[in-house]
C-alpha cells in the first residue's frame, strides 16, 4: 500500500455496558435501577486476524462492537479498553479505527471515486500530499475490486445506481481510504446473495491480509463464510461470551470444544457448524443440559489463555508510545469547509430533478402572478392601486417562498443521515457541514432571484428607477435565502422530513397571518403584535412596499 500504518490489537477486560431500567420494565415489578446488557466481557482482537463476533439476537454482539467502537453515546460503561496496550482515547481512537455499519449510507449524487477521494481528503493526515492521497484511492478501489466502478453514480439503495453487494464494498472502501488499523464491520453479508456475499467477504479477507485487525458481527452465515474466519468470540443472550477463540480448519477446534462438553448432541457430516453452534446454545439447551454455558467457558483452559493474552497485550511493547494527536479532526476548519462545499456543489449539479425543476417552477410561477398582476406597478393614483400592489407583491412572495421552504427538505433529509455517519467517523464537525449547506444556496438563490424578479418586475410593471431595482432585488434574494433556510432548520430539529413539512407549514400559516396584508399590524391585538416585528415575511413586504412607494407624497382615497 502507498500509505504505511501501524498495526494495533485491542483488548478490552470485564467490559460492563447498563443503561437506565425502562419504564415499562419498573411498571411489571422489576426493582433494579438498570438493565445490564454486557457482563463482564473480555477479549483481544490482534492484527491480520479475522474475528467473527457472533451470538443469537439479544445476545449483545453489536452492543459490544459499538461500545468498543465509541458509538455508544449513553449508559454506563465499566471496564478497560487498551489500544496495543495503552488506554483508550476516544478522540484519537477514531483517527486511526473505520466502523462500516450495516446500512450502507452514502451521498447518492456522487460517484464512488468522488466518495473515496472525499473520505481520504477529510481523514488522512494533512502530511500527506494530494499525489499520495490519490495513488492509495486507486490501490484502496483495486483492494476491494470497485475499479471497473470508479465513475458509477452511488444512486438510492433500492432505487438506482450501485446494488447492494457493490454498496457494502463501498462501505469498506470508504473506511479503508482513511488508512485505520482496526476497522468493525456491522454484518457486512446481511441482504446479500451467496455470490455477492462472497465477493463482499474476499474484500474482507484483503483487507485483513494487509495487516489491519478487522472485527465483524455475523448473523447465520454459510459454511463458506463462516470458515473465512480466523477467530470467533460468540455470545449467549444476556451480553456473556461462550467461546472465545480460533476456528480451526474446518472449524475443528470449535467442534471440539462445544462437543467436549457433556450433553452436548454431535454435529452431522456436512451440517453448518455455524448453524450447530447456535442450536446447541441456546438458553433451552441450558435448561434441559443443566448448564451455564458462560461458566463452562470461565473455567476452560481457553479462557485462562484468553486471560493470559489480554495481559500480554494489555503491557506496552518495549519503544513503543502511545497515540496522539495535536487535534481531533485530521483536516483544519477551513479544509473541512471546502472539502464539505465540494461536496455539496457535487450532489447539487448532478440533482437536475430538484435544482432544474425549481428553476423551471420558478420560471413558471412568474409568468402567472406577472401575467395575473399585468402593469399592476403602474397604477398608483389610488389608495385601492396601492392595495392591489400590495397584493400582487404578498402574493408574488408567499408561493414562491414557501415552495423554496419545501422542495429544500428532502434533499436535506437524505443528506442528514450521511452527515450522522460522517461525523461519527470523525470526518469533520457539525459546522464546515452547516456552512456548506448554506453557501451552496447562494448561487442557486442567486439565480432564482434573477429570473423570478426580471420576470415579476417587468410585467407587474414596476418602476425601473435603479434603486427600486436594486432594492426589488434585494429584498427578494433574501426571502428566498430565508424560506430555503427555514425548510432546512425544520428538517434538521425534526425526526424526519414528513413531520419537518407539518411543522414548517404550521409556521407558514403564522407567517401568512402576521405579514401584514391579511391583517394590518395596527388591527393585531396587542398582545399578539411582538410576533408581527419577529415575523420575516412582513419586513420583507415592508421593504419591497418602501422601497417602490415610499417617495409618493399625493395618494387620492378614491
Amino acid at each position: 500500500m502507498a500509505l504505511p500504518f501501524t498495526p494495533l490489537s485491542i483488548t478490552f477486560d470485564n467490559i460492563r455496558y447498563s443503561v437506565d431500567m425502562p419504564q415499562e420494565m419498573k411498571d411489571k415489578g422489576i426493582t433494579e435501577d438498570r438493565l445490564v446488557l454486557l457482563k463482564g466481557v473480555s477479549g483481544a482482537f490482534r492484527p491480520g486476524v479475522l474475528t467473527a463476533l457472533m451470538g443469537v439476537s439479544g445476545a449483545g454482539k453489536t452492543t459490544l462492537m459499538d461500545v468498543l467502537a465509541g458509538r455508544k453515546t449513553g449508559g454506563y460503561i465499566e471496564g478497560d479498553i487498551n489500544i496495543s496496550g495503552y488506554p483508550k482515547n476516544q478522540e484519537t481512537f477514531a483517527r486511526i479505527a473505520g466502523y462500516c455499519e450495516q446500512n450502507d449510507i452514502h451521498s447518492p449524487h456522487v460517484t464512488v471515486y468522488e466518495s473515496l477521494v472525499y473520505s481520504a481528503w477529510l481523514r488522512l493526515s494533512p502530511d500527506v500530499d494530494s499525489e499520495a492521497r490519490q495513488m492509495f484511492v486507486e490501490q484502496v478501489m483495486e483492494l476491494v475490486e470497485l475499479t471497473s466502478l470508479r465513475g458509477a453514480l452511488v444512486g438510492l439503495p433500492g432505487v438506482n445506481g450501485l446494488s447492494t453487494e457493490q454498496r457494502k464494498r463501498l462501505t469498506i472502501a470508504v473506511e479503508l481510504v482513511a488508512n485505520p488499523s482496526i476497522i468493525f464491520m456491522d454484518e457486512p453479508t446481511s441482504g446479500l446473495d451467496a455470490r455477492a456475499a462472497a465477493i463482499v467477504m474476499r474484500a474482507v479477507r484483503n483487507t485483513v491480509d494487509t495487516g489491519r485487525t478487522v472485527v465483524c458481527t455475523i448473523h447465520q452465515p454459510s459454511i463458506d463464510i463462516f470458515e473465512a474466519f480466523d477467530e470467533l468470540f460468540l455470545m449467549k443472550r444476556g451480553g456473556e461470551e461462550i467461546y472465545v477463540g480460533p476456528l480451526g480448519h474446518n472449524s475443528c477446534h470449535l467442534i471440539d470444544y462445544f462437543e467436549g462438553i457433556q450433553g452436548v448432541k454431535k454435529i452431522k457430516d456436512g451440517y453448518n457448524p455455524a448453524t450447530w453452534m447456535l442450536e446447541v446454545t441456546t438458553l433451552a439447551q441450558e435448561d434441559a443440559l443443566g448448564l451455564n454455558f458462560a461458566e463452562v467457558y470461565m473455567n476452560s483452559d481457553l479462557y485462562r489463555r484468553n486471560k493470559a493474552l489480554i495481559s500480554e497485550l494489555s503491557t506496552p511493547p518495549p519503544g513503543s508510545t502511545d497515540l496522539y494527536f495535536s487535534k481531533q479532526y485530521a483536516q483544519s476548519f477551513f479544509t473541512q469547509c471546502v472539502a464539505c462545499l465540494w461536496k455539496q456543489h457535487k450532489s447539487y449539479w448532478r440533482n437536475p430533478s430538484y435544482t432544474a425543476t425549481r428553476i423551471f417552477f420558478t420560471t413558471v410561477i412568474a409568468l402567472i402572478f406577472g401575467t395575473i398582476f399585468l402593469n399592476l406597478g403602474q397604477k398608483v393614483g389610488k389608495r385601492q392601486d396601492l392595495f392591489n400592489s400590495l397584493g400582487s407583491m404578498y402574493a408574488a412572495v408567499i408561493f414562491i417562498g414557501i415552495q423554496n421552504g419545501q422542495c429544500v427538505q428532502p434533499i436535506v433529509d437524505v443528506e442528514r443521515t450521511v452527515f450522522y455517519r460522517e461525523k461519527a467517523a470523525g470526518m469533520y464537525s457539525a459546522l464546515p457541514y452547516a456552512f456548506a449547506q448554506v453557501f451552496i444556496e447562494i448561487p442557486h438563490v442567486f439565480l432564482q432571484t434573477i429570473i423570478y424578479g426580471l420576470i415579476v418586475y417587468s410585467l407587474i410593471g414596476l418602476d425601473w428607477a435603479f434603486m427600486k431595482f436594486f432594492w426589488y432585488m434585494f429584498f427578494m434574494f433574501f426571502t428566498f435565502l430565508y424560506f430555503t433556510f427555514y425548510g432546512m432548520m425544520a428538517v434538521a430539529m425534526t425526526p424526519n422530513s414528513d413531520i419537518a413539512a407539518i411543522v414548517a407549514t404550521a409556521f407558514y400559516a403564522v407567517w401568512n397571518i402576521f405579514a401584514g396584508f391579511l391583517v394590518p399590524r395596527s388591527r393585531i391585538p396587542i398582545w399578539w403584535r411582538w410576533y408581527s416585528w419577529a415575523c420575516p415575511v412582513a419586513w420583507t413586504l415592508y421593504g419591497l412596499v418602501a422601497s417602490q412607494y415610499g417617495d409618493i407624497a399625493d395618494v387620492r382615497l378614491e
